[in-house]
């Protein structure tokens, strides 16, 4: 039993490390670099954000722009309780951050990569390094890949788990075996604002912002971060994720509306004012800051509105006013542009869903070949559900792998 796995990432590791060894069974995985999990690596600013705490499977589901019904079987299966249980019982302690994001105890990504490459040691999995994928062929019952140093493989069971490509063209050993593609588009990217003033505040984040993009229902909640280049954090890239396709169609040229307070409503904020206008209106307005906003995004919005320095609450002019108020809860920016993240890079795109059997992640084309992780046209928004598609796809990949022709 020779089961060939492509691509040394998050998904096709956890697949070998749930293959116990045994005689007369080969496992092999083949990775065109000279690297193992290097997206597990820089996860998470380097901690790897490993799952997600939402254990109510139906919340779980929304949190996936792109295979929701497909993921309905999956996740069930190997849920982030099976997750968090499988690191736990290899010695790997998970904790809960505020905003359900899980990590190891450690706060170091090296403690998951090194727990899943033990287990891969004594699966006795052997890993082949710059091993690139140039066809795969079908020939009775078999399946040969052929690599692009002229070497080949013949196995058994394919499993294919080597993450999204950026291009189509890249899935061509894939379609020549009658596969057909979803277009691939960038899923997590922030958002580029040229030459925009506000990117002079870069640097400066918000904790609890909302952002709509106009001409959309895409409204998300969260942390904002100010960049050089424009906004980015995470409330930017859950928005990004649900947007990717129809932004890919505008070129990235759109305009997006923040809420610097987030549930604010401009009704609140006109009371909120009035008050201050009537209780402390002999404080400067610049330096009497009741909404929690940085100094330096609080100054900016000031200048912008055209309140002077030395403007009291008071005396603010209703022009002024007007104009903060916008500011502070509708204000208007036009993105230009997009920067994708080039280590935490995620496609929307890959196999189309119907093609494949979500029980098993078995090719409905191919019998024998296997699919686990972002190669699918599965992607989920920032907060590590796109590591547990990961495990969960690359768990029922290795179990439906062994039963067959045992």
């Amino acid at each position: 039993m020779r089961i060939a796995i492509i691509g040394a990432g998050a998904a096709g590791c956890f697949a070998a490390a749930n293959i116990p060894y045994r005689p007369g069974r080969e496992v092999v995985v083949f990775e065109k670099s000279n690297k193992v999990m290097q997206k597990v690596k820089v996860s998470g600013g380097g901690r790897c954000n490993v799952t997600h705490a939402c254990f109510d499977i139906p919340e779980l589901l929304k949190k996936y722009p792109r295979g929701p019904r497909f993921l309905k079987k999956t996740l069930y299966e190997f849920s982030p309780r099976h997750t968090i249980d499988w690191f736990t019982q290899r010695g790997v302690e998970l904790k809960t951050e505020d905003d359900g994001r899980m990590f190891p105890v450690t706060d170091n990504s090296q403690t998951i990569i090194d727990c899943i490459w033990q287990q891969m040691q004594e699966n006795k999995v052997q890993v082949r390094y710059g091993k690139t994928v140039k066809t795969i062929e079908a020939a009775e019952g078999e399946l040969i890949i052929s690599f692009t140093d002229d070497s080949r493989y013949i196995a058994d069971r394919v499993l294919v788990a080597c993450g999204g490509f950026p291009k189509a063209d890249q899935y061509t050993w894939l379609t020549a075996l009658g596969h057909s593609i979803q277009q691939p588009v960038p899923s997590l990217f922030t958002f580029n604002m040229p030459k925009h003033p506000i990117t002079e505040l870069m640097g400066v984040s918000v904790s609890d912002v909302s952002i709509k993009i106009q001409g959309t229902k895409i409204v998300e909640k969260g942390p904002v971060l100010i960049t050089h280049w424009g906004l980015s954090g995470p409330v930017v890239l859950r928005c990004s994720a649900w947007g990717a396709r129809e932004l890919s169609e505008r070129n990235y040229d759109f305009k997006i509306l923040v809420n610097w307070l987030c549930d604010k409503t401009e009704q609140d904020l006109r009371e909120q004012i009035n008050w201050l206008r009537q209780e402390q209106g002999k404080q400067v307005v610049q330096h009497k800051n009741p909404f929690g906003l940085p100094k330096r995004l609080w100054e900016y919005l000031l200048q912008q509105c055209g309140v002077a320095e030395e403007t009291k609450w008071g005396e603010l002019p209703a022009r002024a006013q007007n104009k903060l108020v916008q500011s502070l809860v509708s204000d208007e920016y036009h993105v230009q542009g997009k920067t994708t993240f080039k280590e935490e890079f995620v496609t929307c795109g890959g196999i189309a869903l119907p093609e494949i059997d979500p029980q098993a992640m078995e090719s409905r084309v191919v019998p024998g070949l296997y699919f686990a992780g972002e190669i699918m046209d599965v992607d989920g928004i920032t907060g590590g559900f796109n590591f547990q598609h990961a495990w969960s796809s690359g768990y029922i990949a290795a179990r439906s792998m062994m039963k067959t022709k045992e």
